[in-house]
C-alpha cells in the first residue's frame, strides 16, 4: 500500500536515528509521529527496555507488575478461580468470569475470551491443569506477579485499572505496554517512569556490567524512537 508507505516514511523523517532523546522530548516526538499515520484506531504504545541479563539463569530473570497511574487506555478481561466468599467478591470488583472445575472445563473446551487470569491458592490445582493452554499464552496465574492471591478483588480491580505484567525475554528484552496515542504526553511519561523505575529495583544481584543497555518507545505503526537512559540512571544510583 503506497500511501501507508509514503505515512510511516513522513514519521520516520520526524525521527532522528543517531539522537537518544529525553524521556520527555521522546514522548513529545511520539505523539507527532504517531498523528502523522492518520490510522483510523487508537495506536497502543509501548516501551522496550534492553537489559544486561541473561534470563536463562533463574537469579538474573527480571519480572514483575506494576498499576500504570493512568492505566493502559485497553478493556481488560479479567476470568478468576476462585469459590464461595472469593467468588463473590470478583463478581463484585467487576470479574468478567468466575469459577472453578466448570471455568476450566470451558477453557479446555477452547473458552478464552480473557485477557488475565486470578486465582486463589487453593485453586492452583485445577488451575495447574490448564498450564498448557494457558502458559504459551502468557496467562497462567503467578504468585511474583499478584496473580495467585486471596485479595481477589484487589487483583481485579489492579487488572482492570491498568495492572502490566512485564519479564524478559530470551535476549534480555523487556516489553510493555505504556497507553494509547491518544494519552498526553505528560501521561505517557508518567506510566513510562512507573514502569521503568519498577525494572531499575528489580535489578537481580548477580547482574554484572551495564544493567540498562537501551530504551525505545513505539506506537504501533509508528518509527522507534531511542530514549537517553542518563537521567533514569542518575534517579537510581
Amino acid at each position: 500500500m503506497p500511501q501507508t508507505g509514503k505515512k510511516f516514511r513522513a514519521a520516520a523523517e520526524k525521527v532522528d536515528r543517531n539522537k537518544r532523546y529525553t524521556v520527555a522530548e521522546g514522548f513529545q516526538a511520539l505523539k507527532q509521529t504517531a498523528g502523522l499515520r492518520g490510522t483510523k484506531f487508537d495506536q497502543t504504545v509501548e516501551v522496550a527496555l534492553n537489559l544486561g541479563v541473561d534470563p536463562k539463569h533463574a537469579d538474573q530473570m527480571v519480572r514483575g507488575a506494576v498499576v500504570l497511574p493512568h492505566g493502559t487506555g485497553a478493556t481488560v478481561r479479567v476470568a478468576v478461580f476462585a469459590k464461595g466468599e472469593r467468588a463473590t467478591d470478583a463478581e463484585s470488583a467487576g470479574a468478567d468470569v468466575v469459577g472453578g472445575d466448570d471455568l476450566a472445563k470451558r477453557i479446555e473446551g477452547g473458552f478464552l475470551d480473557f485477557d488475565t487470569v486470578i486465582a486463589t491458592p487453593d485453586m492452583m490445582g485445577v488451575v495447574g491443569r490448564l498450564g498448557k493452554v494457558l502458559g504459551p499464552r502468557g496467562l497462567m496465574p503467578n504468585p511474583k506477579v499478584g496473580t495467585v492471591t486471596m485479595d481477589v478483588a484487589k487483583a481485579v480491580r489492579d487488572a482492570k485499572g491498568g495492572k502490566v505484567e512485564f519479564r524478559a525475554e530470551k535476549a534480555g528484552i523487556v516489553h510493555a505496554k505504556l497507553g494509547k496515542a491518544s494519552f498526553a504526553p505528560e501521561k505517557l511519561q508518567e506510566n513510562f517512569n512507573a514502569l521503568v523505575d519498577l525494572v531499575m529495583k528489580l535489578k537481580p544481584a548477580t547482574a554484572k556490567g551495564v544493567y540498562l543497555k537501551g530504551i525505545a518507545i513505539s506506537a504501533t505503526m509508528s518509527p522507534g524512537i531511542k530514549i537517553d537512559t542518563t537521567e533514569i540512571l542518575a534517579r537510581h544510583r
